[in-house]
């Protein structure tokens, strides 16, 4: 049971982040704070949540993608606490993520950008989404003429 709530709690946090971005942020934070809020505080919790949507635009405008990364694991820490805490919300989370979703028009909400460093790739470098049936043959060894990389 503990592997699907992380599951749930990190497909909610990447939906979370994801709405932060979109257009549909202002109504989808109002119904994440009566989540976490648990009927508690919902003005804190909203704070909470406007605040972190302003510092991913700050992330993502200086393109500082650990920055975004972290806000994006700290409300996956979050969920997994909230669910853990009460299991019995794991199935109000996936109603409300469903729901979220339909109001974003079925569209991904995530913005994702790879980037490839530290070196000479000497291999094949996929990036995408749903690759399927790929079989790449290689030794491994870097090319003569391309080198290690190493300086």
């Amino acid at each position: 049971m503990e592997a699907e709530l992380a599951a749930l709690a990190a497909s909610g946090a990447t939906t979370l982040v994801g709405l932060m971005v979109s257009e549909t942020w202002t109504q989808a934070r109002h119904r994440l704070a009566r989540f976490f809020s648990r009927g508690r505080d919902d003005d804190a919790v909203d704070e909470e949540l406007r605040l972190s949507q302003e510092e991913l635009l700050a992330a993502r405008a200086s393109e500082d993608d650990l920055a975004a990364a972290d806000i994006e694991a700290g409300w996956r820490l979050r969920l997994r606490r909230a669910l853990r805490a009460n299991p019995e919300a794991a199935e109000e989370l996936r109603l409300l993520l469903a729901q979220l979703e339909v109001e974003a028009g079925g569209k991904p909400t995530v913005t994702v950008q790879n980037r490839i460093s530290g070196g000479v790739q000497n291999g094949p470098v996929l990036q995408g989404q749903n690759f399927y049936g790929q079989t790449f043959h290689s030794t491994g060894a870097p090319l003569p003429e391309q080198g290690t990389g190493s300086v």
